[in-house]
């Protein structure tokens, strides 16, 4: 599929990635969402998020993360906790790494064929105070609301690329 261009009635694939998707990828996830939806795009997209790692498969959001997406408006409690599996480098269009680590272990993971799927996060954020987006999970419920933050920030940028990337117009109300 091309960069540029994607057809109409394909839903661009999208996939934010941390460490446990029990934090960082499900708030993103959320946040996008919640961009998407207000910009009334929610249609022309499919957002998913995976753990690098196996930790917490098949577990809800942190009740941290879920709470403080929760106090925005953003409704993360249906989300279960997935481990990033080899056919969703075929799957995605767009692998959104959280932190330079999980994006290492991607690239490794990763056949050649895909590589330019894989981003950083924060390189979307208009504001960057940070390059890559902590993790919360040893914090406070203020690390959760720096996240968040962050991730909206970055998410408004990340959508700005990707409308402008894959030609994307708002479906009609």
């Amino acid at each position: 599929m091309s960069q540029s261009a994607t057809h109409s009635t394909t839903p661009i694939r999208v996939l934010f990635v941390c460490l446990g998707n029990i934090c960082r990828s499900p708030l993103a996830a959320g946040v996008f969402r919640h961009h998407l939806a207000t910009a009334n795009l929610l249609s022309h997209f499919d957002v998913d998020s995976a753990g690098t790692a196996n930790y917490h498969i098949g577990e809800p959001a942190d009740r941290r993360a879920e709470a403080i997406a929760a106090q925005n408006h953003i409704d993360i409690s249906m989300h279960r906790a997935r481990q990033v599996h080899r056919k969703d480098f075929d799957t995605y269009h767009w692998i959104i790494a959280m932190d330079r680590s999980n994006l290492e272990h991607l690239r490794r993971m990763c056949p050649p064929e895909h590589q330019h799927k894989l981003k950083l996060m924060m390189n979307f954020s208009a504001h960057p105070t940070v390059d890559e987006v902590p993790d919360p999970y040893y914090g406070d419920e203020q690390d959760f609301e720096h996240v968040l933050g962050l991730l909206d920030d970055a998410c408004k940028g990340l959508l700005t690329w990707l409308v402008r990337t894959h030609q994307v117009q708002p479906t009609a109300r």
